[in-house]
């Protein structure tokens, strides 16, 4: 009697080291999956093992019905049980869910809230069966079930198991699903990003043409007009100057974070984006009255650029030094070889910049006049994407002024190939 007794201690002992490995063996394994459709299949086979049962479901809450579905069942396919809705009254699932108690029928055909449905689509007669809802912290948000024990009848030790099983499956299970939803959310975002982006970019485009006219006529219309006209004609082309500087910064916008990967880069002289940039303001500077000029040298300074941006950082400092420089002022922009560097240097007789901001003009919104009173538009953009754009392509930018009302120099040193 002793041996027998000695036995079944050891039996149980190794059963219970057995249960006890793989639920840790569970745990890891459901906590390093995240993928919301494979979650189930592997909670449902781990059940089915530890209980040494023939099958196991999970049931979890439908989010319009509130209805309970079969997520996954031994035998099934999940596409076929989640169209068959369990009820909430009149089911055992329904039961173990709204009662939040564990469940064990051991004679399941004598109990009238079994639904039978499911048996036929997974081929598996229920005999016995035991459930427990699956919980995170208070809410439960579905149902464990296994089926049929082979041996024996379900226990109270086995309710044990399977709500370790049922607390571990519902972290996984609302981790996958909050995963997966911070996917879904930064794809939303995404998508708006690209609505924004691709707006801004066609918006500031087809504004362009019609002010370029308004500018052209403006001016003209300042020239030749007399007295009132004249000031009304200056009026209008000031306004255009205001809305030209707005399409500016909506085209800054769009580029505020410009990295490495998104550069096309070729090797080319720098004589043609600073020709391009040139081209681009010439008009509006003249408009207000300032003098332009170029210096280039006469051969070619090769560098491996993204010729478009490199243009754009140029015209940003040009229409800074239009924007803080009075009428006929003047502003050069200079292109010369330094060691292995091609800098590009807007030069202008503008309002200077306080020693103690040279530094912070290049920071993101920044000002140099406060926001209340300043004189000048701009919404403080354009320094900081030359700054980007300069950075990416492995160079630097900076400024130099001699003080207040003596001009600025600001410069974009690129490494030449």
């Amino acid at each position: 009697m002793a041996v027998q007794d000695t036995k079944a201690e050891l039996d149980w002992l190794r059963e219970l080291v057995y249960q006890r490995s793989k639920l840790v063996e569970i745990s890891l394994t459901l906590n390093s999956t995240l993928e919301p459709d494979r979650l189930p299949q592997l909670i449902i086979k781990m059940a089915t093992d530890l209980l040494h049962a023939e099958g196991a479901s999970i049931l979890l809450v439908d989010e319009n019905t509130h209805d309970l579905y079969f997520a996954a069942a031994t035998g099934g396919d999940p596409k076929e049980l989640r169209n068959i809705p369990v009820p909430m009254e009149g089911s055992i699932a329904g039961t173990i869910y709204r009662k939040n108690e564990p469940l064990i029928i051991n004679e399941v055909a004598k109990d009238p809230r079994h639904f039978s449905q499911v048996d036929a689509k997974t081929q598996l007669q229920t005999r016995s069966l035991i459930g427990v809802p699956m919980r995170i912290r208070n809410e439960v948000i579905g149902v464990l079930e296994a089926l049929n024990k082979r041996a024996g009848e379900f226990t109270e030790e086995d309710i044990r198991t399977i709500e370790i099983i049922a607390s571990t499956a519902a972290v996984a299970i609302n981790n996958a699903r909050l995963l997966d939803a911070l996917k879904r959310a930064y794809e939303e975002l995404g998508r708006l990003d690209r609505m924004k982006t691709d707006f801004i970019a066609i918006a500031s485009h087809e504004l362009r043409t019609p002010l370029g006219v308004i500018l052209g006529y403006a001016a003209l219309l300042k020239e030749e007009a007399g007295g009132e006209s004249s000031e009304h004609a200056e009026t209008v082309l000031n306004q255009a100057l205001r809305m030209r500087s707005l399409i500016e910064d909506m085209t800054n916008i769009n580029t505020m974070k410009v990295g490495s990967k998104e550069l096309d880069l070729h090797q080319q002289p720098l004589q043609g984006p600073a020709r391009k940039a040139l081209e681009e303001v010439s008009a509006l500077i003249q408009a207000k009255g300032q003098v332009l000029t170029i210096s280039l040298p006469p051969d070619p300074l090769a560098a491996n650029i993204d010729a478009p941006k490199v243009t754009m950082a140029l015209i940003n400092l040009l229409n800074n030094a239009m924007r803080f420089t009075p009428a006929r002022g003047k502003i050069e922009l200079i292109l010369e070889k330094h060691g292995a560097e091609g800098w590009l240097r807007v030069v202008d007789t503008g309002i200077g910049i306080p020693e103690d901001q040279v530094t912070k003009i290049f920071d993101e919104f920044y000002q140099v006049e406060d926001h209340m009173t300043r004189r000048h538009q701009g919404m403080g953009l354009g320094l900081s994407i030359v700054q980007a754009i300069a950075e990416a392509h492995e160079g630097r930018v900076w400024a130099e002024s001699p003080g207040p009302d003596k001009g600025a120099t600001l410069t974009i040193a690129l490494p030449l190939s």
